[in-house]
């Protein structure tokens, strides 16, 4: 008996309501937080202040290879001047992205979703193996399930990211009261520095995210959108019978 498979469309339920909900919650949360941060890190980049360049260089001691965000990216913006208004919106939008942080991990732990999350003992090995495969080194990407490897260590890193930024945000925020965090953040100076760097990571991410969403298609954008996703199936076909040779 011969048979011949023939592709076949299924819905299938990829993201629940809550995963969605504070995804699309978080994006805006997120933004909000960057834009204000660069509200109040302007008044850091003032020469006569200071503080110039201390936090938002790349260099090796006084030697500054390049700086981030120099004079014309502030008024292209219209930055300058907004500080109060960066801090309002920061010391408001805070709670809120961490109150959503705390639901989406209160979310994982009780419904049983970190599993599809937390990498695997051969996640570095199966992220290697996709990396190549976007590259198109390598002709088949490792088996996964909701998430593959790269993703499954790619989003694990920025909830961790979230959480470093609510402590070293706090350890800036409240230097004296919060001590003790500022003292575990490594002090004052060094929490700066680890806030502003955790910041141009979630950029990193950002941008890395929206690209590979674009690459995988509007089939993967959907189902954060509407929680579906549309698989093809290979459903056998039947055949004819043939006849054993004589």
């Amino acid at each position: 008996m011969t048979t011949q498979s023939q592709p076949a469309l299924q819905i299938r339920r990829k993201h629940p309501l809550a995963i969605r909900w504070m995804h699309w919650v978080n994006f805006p949360l997120l933004f909000t937080m960057i834009w204000s941060g660069i509200l109040i890190y302007w008044a850091d980049s003032v020469p006569y202040i200071g503080h110039w360049n201390r936090v938002y260089r790349v260099g090796i001691g006084s030697h500054t290879l390049f700086r981030f965000f120099p004079n014309w990216f502030y008024s292209a913006l219209h930055v300058p001047w907004k500080l109060t208004t960066g801090l309002g919106y920061h010391f408001l939008f805070m709670w809120l992205f961490a109150l959503n942080g705390i639901a989406y991990i209160a979310y994982l732990t009780f419904s049983g979703a970190w599993r599809d999350l937390l990498p695997t003992r051969h996640a570095l090995r199966d992220a290697w193996y996709i990396f190549l495969y976007d590259l198109h080194l390598r002709k088949e990407a490792p088996l996964h399930h909701k998430y593959n490897a790269a993703q499954r260590i790619a989003y694990t890193i920025v909830i961790l990211m979230g959480a470093a930024s609510c402590v070293t945000g706090l350890a800036i925020w409240k230097p004296t009261s919060l001590h003790w965090i500022t003292t575990l953040c490594g002090g004052y100076e060094t929490a700066r520095w680890l806030h502003f760097w955790l910041t141009m990571g979630f950029v990193a991410f950002f941008l890395i995210h929206v690209s590979q969403v674009v690459l995988a298609g509007w089939n993967n954008f959907r189902s954060m959108v509407g929680g579906d996703e549309l698989v093809t199936l290979d459903v056998p076909a039947p055949g004819r019978k043939e006849e054993p040779l004589a």
